[in-house]
């Protein structure tokens, strides 16, 4: 094998689109700052227990683990960064009130997210602690919905779903939840996530009659939902749902209406009718009760966000007001991430940049324009002896030329 071959779904990141993840790191990072949020740049690895504590088997399995030289403890590296911002909020930071955090970095994974995925995403997000109402939630959909914007994504599809159902209902039974007595509750998301309704009825072959009809409804319960913005198109995932009914109506039709269905169900309500919506015309909204991918730290409302040109959600986020409790605070929290590589990947490829062309030389009033032009946000390339014609990426439709006795730039005919 070629000492130079790279390991299955990992790539290097070439001029051209390295540069293109690059200028959106920095708007998004620009973005999340005008509402506020700070930067934070948690490490690249942790002690295990603290990189994996309050989240779900999922975030283990993805989870690459090492053994650290100079403890003897096992590290992990880190394959989401929301856990490691909850902890700065509840550990390091330990402050009063709303705090908007953000953050941009890689993260690497044991699995591709999907079949064309990278293993080593950079994500870029932002996570708001310290208010439990549905004015965050909208908060991080509408930032999301804007960095998607940003990366000149035309058409978006939200898909909203909560992770408190599914609990409700496996509450309603202690056989099913109870320790040692109950099915393979991770097969149950799984399942419910692939939508696989055959293998959905073989593992309710051991539940008890009650709970079968409600979670058996559960992958049909999507489609098309009334916003403020009026009645929008959607296509959930690979099938274009055709009838008009709710899918909310649907949901309290066919599940149990206890406290906590009802209040979730209230919760995405609410949200579908916000007015925000009519600011966002290109975006289809919609509703998948059993569209629970993700990480399993979340506990209210989730979203992720689907484009036309990936399989996988580019953008997923929700509410996890458990995951702080384990380092000392337990805070309302909710936010999203979007993975740059992916989302810079959907343009038509970079343009190449503008640039000026100068001669090597050690004249010294030479060297001063270089450095002037350079100074004022201009591409000036010096052609090193013997390698006059090569540009790389950049297009230089300039030159420095030597006119009457002064340096001037002269715009080159093009070819």
């Amino acid at each position: 094998m070629p000492r130079w071959l790279l390991p299955e779904n990992i790539a290097d990141v070439l001029p051209s689109e390295a540069r293109r993840i690059e200028e959106l790191r920095r708007r998004l990072l620009d973005l999340y700052r005008s509402y506020g949020y700070e930067l934070v740049m948690p490490p690249l690895v942790e002690y295990l227990d603290s990189l994996l504590t309050g989240s779900g088997a999922d975030l283990g399995l993805r989870t690459f683990k090492l053994i650290d030289q100079l403890s003897g403890r096992t590290l992990g590296v880190r394959a989401d960064i929301t856990p490691q911002v909850a902890r700065i909020d509840a550990h390091l930071l330990n402050r009063d009130g709303a705090t908007r955090l953000c953050y941009a970095g890689s993260v690497l994974h044991t699995r591709p997210q999907g079949l064309l995925a990278t293993r080593e995403p950079i994500h870029a997000g932002a996570e708001l602690y310290g208010h439990a109402g549905i004015e965050a939630d909208l908060e991080a959909i509408e930032l999301l919905v804007r960095s998607l914007d940003a990366a000149g994504v035309a058409r978006v599809r939200i898909d909203l779903c909560h992770a408190a159902i599914v609990p409700a209902l496996l509450a309603l039974d202690d056989r099913v939840t109870g320790p040692g007595t109950g099915p393979d509750i991770e097969a149950l998301y799984a399942l419910l996530r692939g939508k696989d309704v055959p293998g959905l009825d073989e593992w309710l072959g051991e539940v008890p009659a009650a709970l079968r009809a409600p979670l058996r409804a559960l992958p049909g319960l999507h489609g098309r939902v009334a916003t403020a913005q009026g009645e929008v198109p959607v296509v959930c995932h690979d099938s274009p749902l055709a009838t008009h009914d709710s899918p909310l109506a649907r949901a309290r039709a066919v599940l149990p209406q206890v406290v906590p269905i009802a209040a979730a169900l209230d919760q995405l309500e609410r949200l579908c009718a916000s007015p925000l919506w009519r600011r966002w015309p290109s975006v289809e909204l919609s509703i998948d009760l059993a569209d629970l991918r993700g990480y399993q730290y979340h506990n209210g409302i989730t979203f992720a966000a689907y484009v036309e040109a990936l399989p996988y959600a580019v953008a997923r986020g929700g509410r996890y007001d458990n995951v702080g409790r384990a380092f000392g605070r337990a805070r309302p929290a909710t936010g999203f991430s979007v993975e740059l590589r992916a989302l810079a990947g959907l343009g038509n490829g970079a343009t190449p940049l503008p640039a000026i062309r100068a001669p090597w030389s050690d004249d010294a009033a030479l060297i001063e324009q270089v450095a002037a032009l350079r100074a004022a946000g201009e591409i000036v390339i010096r052609a090193l002896p013997g390698h006059e014609p090569e540009q790389q990426e950049f297009a230089c439709d300039r030159e420095l030329v030597l006119l009457d006795g002064r340096w001037s730039v002269r715009r080159l005919d093009p070819a």
